[in-house]
């Protein structure tokens, strides 16, 4: 048979795929032709099973005749046979009423959504807060804690707030402190994170700078404020969800997803990944090169800010998901999260 597969096979491998999401049980040729109305013996069905099976897109466990499908097989049915449907008006309702409550704080919308994602799909969901650097800055602060020490508090246009302690060895009193932050609200916003960056390299460079202190210690703060980038926060939200499905009764494999679930650094860098890519990504199992989320699949999309892509969310389940349902709800739920960005911005 040829690698191109014909309409007939085609059928036959979306039949048992799909028999295989609702059933989580091996699917034999009796069963496709029971439940399918194709017009073929299950001789002829078995035959073209045991071809599919050769080219890598089934499996037969070793206890059962029945054949389940592998990665490749996954990968053809997600880019060439799957129909997502659209969401029914009750699914749209449902995660739409967690989205109206206009001034709520970023953390508790993202927070929120993950638990969204989780429920109506019924596995794990993953939202990846906007790092700063791919925020727009909307205004800084700086409060005077005590000698030598000094509160930045830093707001995007999304409405993070990050912040930051910072020692100082400078004696300022707090109207100095307003002084500063004045200048610097003035200089740096509505630019985004790395040309506040540039700008504050640009002004600390010009001579001027050395001239006036208070000037100088602003740059030298915000400086400190922007300098490293940390680690992008992930909400999970729904991890036990994962011990329902019976892919799961290896503890091994078990153990595998929680340690990801419980370092973060993994999913960090998937979902940074996806940040970059537009619409709805898919990750099948060892697609991700992580053997953590091995027998995984991981479906996301990004969500935006005025500096356009800045955080991703998803689902994160068994390759035996039902993705046509699975992918709506991540599409439309980033996009519900990218409007509740831009009403509060």
């Amino acid at each position: 048979m040829s690698q191109e597969l014909n309409e007939r096979s085609r059928k036959i491998l979306e039949a048992i795929i799909e028999d295989y999401i609702d059933s989580a049980e091996p699917v034999g040729s009796r069963a496709v032709t029971r439940r399918h109305q194709m017009g073929l013996s299950p001789a002829t069905v078995r035959n073209v099973m045991a071809d599919l099976e050769e080219m890598g897109y089934l499996l037969a466990p070793h206890t059962s005749a029945g054949r389940i499908p592998t990665e490749k097989g996954y990968r053809f049915y997600i880019d060439s046979l799957l129909r997502v449907r659209p969401l029914t008006l009750t699914e749209r309702q449902r995660i739409e009423q967690h989205y109206h409550l206009k001034g709520r704080r970023i953390e508790d919308v993202l927070q929120e959504a993950g638990k969204v994602l989780s429920s109506i799909s019924h596995y794990t969901g993953l939202v990846l807060a906007p790092r700063f650097t791919s925020t727009v800055f909307r205004q800084i602060e700086f409060v005077r804690l005590s000698e030598g020490r000094i509160l930045v508090i830093f707001v995007s246009e999304s409405g993070l707030v990050q912040n930051k302690v910072i020692e100082t060895d400078e004696r300022l009193a707090q109207s100095e402190l307003e002084q500063m932050t004045n200048y610097l609200n003035l200089t740096l916003s509505g630019l985004t994170i790395s040309e506040v960056k540039a700008k504050i390299l640009e002004e600390m460079r010009q001579e001027k700078a050395l001239y006036d202190r208070l000037l100088k210690k602003a740059l030298e703060f915000s400086s400190e404020t922007f300098g490293e980038e940390e680690g992008g926060q992930v909400y999970i939200e729904g991890a036990v969800n994962i011990l329902e499905q019976p892919e799961f009764t290896d503890i091994e494999r078990m153990k595998r997803l929680f340690r990801a679930f419980e370092q973060k650094s993994l999913l960090v860098e998937l979902l940074d990944a996806a940040q970059k890519a537009r619409g709805v990504q898919i990750f099948i199992g060892s697609e991700s090169e992580y053997s953590e989320i091995e027998g995984c699949s991981l479906v996301t999309a990004a969500y935006t800010g005025r500096g356009g892509n800045v955080g991703t969310l998803g689902v994160i389940g068994p390759t035996r998901m039902p993705y046509n349902l699975v992918i709506p709800i991540v599409d439309y739920t980033a996009r519900l999260v990218s409007k509740v960005l831009e009403v509060d911005s």
